[in-house]
Order: structure tokens, then sequence, then C-alpha cells
């Protein structure tokens, strides 16, 4: 990475842990630049007509003036020289100092504001529950944060590379280091996270990431990417709890759309809420003491309420009952595979985790 990528990737982050940082001594020295161009050319203009110097002359007497290297004139100086040559050294010595104070206040903000930002995201990150860890910021990493973030929810992303870092969100949490770590894992709070995502571009890292993670959170879902067939195989051995390719989703997706254009439409419009019809397919977990718990599919009124449609019902023990009939009963701690309009999904999340009132 250049010298001006790590640069831009140190001011993002400073960006990024805090937002107010104040930028007066930049454009400060944006100032004096733009001023020592102007004294510069002012300079040169000068000599060429008090002195009657060549253009190249009279720059050259300016450039030693200014740098105060101290070689001796280019001609010999008119008294009106001599006058104009003390101003110009007055003004360029002193917007000299002006520009070596600006410069060290901006670096010393810079380093302050860096650290404590740094600091503060760490905060933010110990602070974390229930959350996700997106190990590689990757494609596929990004893709995964982009989707939590539209939900949204709570995660962090682990990366070694400095790169792939500088092309995230930056509001979104950060860790730099490595995620096959345990020392990193626990900073990122794998103890108290939901779920786990290893989508670095190494199947290897990949294993060795779920293995660290599954010791330390024999709870946690895991959803691994392979590069390679041959890696599912170890990566569920490892303690992924899912494995996916992306290379096999692109050409399954690829397939699906010259066999199944419709179906496949259909099926963008209500996974990602973006449709014409505004219809999407969210679960609903049914809580304990529910309004929901104990009645059925048909008694429970969600079509006739919310136009909501129930595709599926899965059981506590996995068991999963497609399209299920009107008499079908919805039991405390099934998810409800449902479809309808957002608006409508959320009503019925507040009334799956509603607490019937008591007669």
């Amino acid at each position: 990475m250049s010298p001006w990528g790590i640069l831009a990737f140190d001011l993002k982050w400073t960006l990024i842990g805090s937002p107010t940082l104040n930028l007066q001594s930049f454009r400060l020295l944006k100032i004096c630049t733009l001023a020592v161009i102007a004294l510069t050319g002012a300079g040169t203009v000068g000599f060429h007509y008090i002195e009657g110097w060549g253009w190249f002359d009279s720059f050259y007497m300016v450039v030693i003036t200014l740098s105060t290297i101290g070689y001796q004139e280019v001609h010999p100086l008119s008294p009106a020289g001599r006058v104009f040559n003390v101003i110009l050294i007055i003004a360029g010595v002193s917007l000299l100092f002006v520009m070596i104070g600006a410069l060290t206040q901006a670096l010393l903000e810079f380093e302050l504001v860096k650290v404590f930002g740094r600091r503060r995201m760490q905060r933010e990150v110990a602070g974390l529950k229930n959350h996700y860890i997106i190990c590689g910021a990757g494609r596929v990493g990004n893709s995964v944060a982009q989707e939590l973030a539209r939900k949204p929810c709570p995660f962090v992303i682990v990366e070694t590379d400095q790169q792939h870092v500088a092309d995230v969100d930056p509001k979104w949490l950060v860790l730099i280091g490595d995620a096959a770590s345990d020392k990193t894992l626990r900073e990122a709070g794998i103890e108290r996270a939901l779920g786990l995502v290893a989508a670095t571009t190494t199947d290897a890292t990949n294993i060795y990431i779920v293995l660290t993670a599954r010791s330390l959170n024999p709870r946690i879902k895991i959803i691994a990417r392979a590069s390679e067939e041959r890696a599912e195989k170890h990566l569920k051995t490892a303690g992924a709890d899912a494995v996916i390719s992306p290379y096999s989703a692109a050409g399954h997706r690829i397939a699906q759309t010259f066999l199944r254009p419709n179906v496949l439409d259909f099926l963008d419009i209500t996974t990602a809420g973006a449709g014409v019809f505004e219809m999407i397919i969210e679960e609903v977990r049914v809580g304990e003491g529910s309004a929901l718990s104990q009645t059925t599919v048909g008694g429970s009124g969600l079509h006739h309420r919310f136009g909501i449609m129930i595709l599926a019902i899965r059981r506590k023990d996995g068991e999963t009952r497609f399209n299920p009939k009107a008499q079908e009963t919805i039991r405390t701690g099934d998810y409800l595979i449902a479809m309808g309009e957002p608006s409508h999904l959320a009503k019925l999340e507040e009334l799956a985790s509603q607490v019937a009132s008591p007669i």
C-alpha cells in the first residue's frame, strides 16, 4: 500500500472515530501554500521590473531569498531592489513560521484525534451485544455488511488488510487484526455475538477462524465462505453451521435466470424489499406468552387483518411445515415465514412478541 493510501486510510479511520475533526489547521496550510506561490510570483515580477533582470534570474533570486539559503545575489542590487528584497525576506520568513506552526498543529491534532477515535471505536465494539462478526472486508464481507446494515443489525468487521478497510462504509465498526486470533475475536465480542461470518478469501484462513470461534463460543451460529467444494467438508468439521460458495451461488443464479426468470424476479422483490409491490419475506419468532401462541393460522386473522401470508412454520425441533393449513397451530418458539408489506410485517413482529393480556 502506498504512503498516500496509508494516509488516506488513517484520515478515514480518524473521521470514523471523530466526525467533528477540526480541519482549520489544514485549511490554514492550504492558504499558506497559496500565499507562498503568490509571493514567489510577486517577487519574480518585482525583480524583473525593478532591476531589469530576466525572468529566470528574477525567479532564482526569489527562491534563494525565500528559502534563506544565503547564496550571493544574482546581480548587484540597486537601492530600490534592496528595499524590495528586505520586504520579500520579512514576508517570506513570517510566512515560513506560520506554515511550520500550522503543520505542527495539524499533525498533533491528527494524531490525537486518531488515537481517541480508535479508542472510541473500541469502546463501541465492547458495548455490542447480540451482534454479528464479519471476518473479512472483501466483496463477500462487504455485501454481508450492507445487508445487515439495511435491517439494521449490529455488527463489527474484522480485517487485516488496510486497503479493504479503506473501502468500507465509514459508519461501520471495524477492527484491525487477525480474525483467527483468540485476542482479536474476544475484542470483537465473540462471547456476546449471535453469529459469525468467515468470509476471507482463503479456505485455510476460514477454517482457522471457524475453529477459533467455535472454541470461544460453542453456541454461536457460524456461516463460512468456501472457494472450493472440497473445503466445505473441512469447514463443517471445524464447526461451521452453514457453508456457502459464492461461485456455486453465482452459477445457480445464472442458470435460474435462464430457466425460471419470473421466479427469480419474484424472489428478488420479496427478499430485497425494494420491489414495485413492496412485498418482502420475513421470519418472525413467536415469543413466550405471545398473543399468537396456541392460535391457528386461520384463527389468528393475520391474512384478514394485515394481508400477511404464512408461507411456512419452522418448529423449535427443526421441523418445517410448508404452506400450513388454516387449522395448523402456532406454538411458542415457532418461526413464522411470512410475506407481506414491511409495515404489516412490523405489526406481526410486535404481535408475536407481545404478551397476551390475562382474561
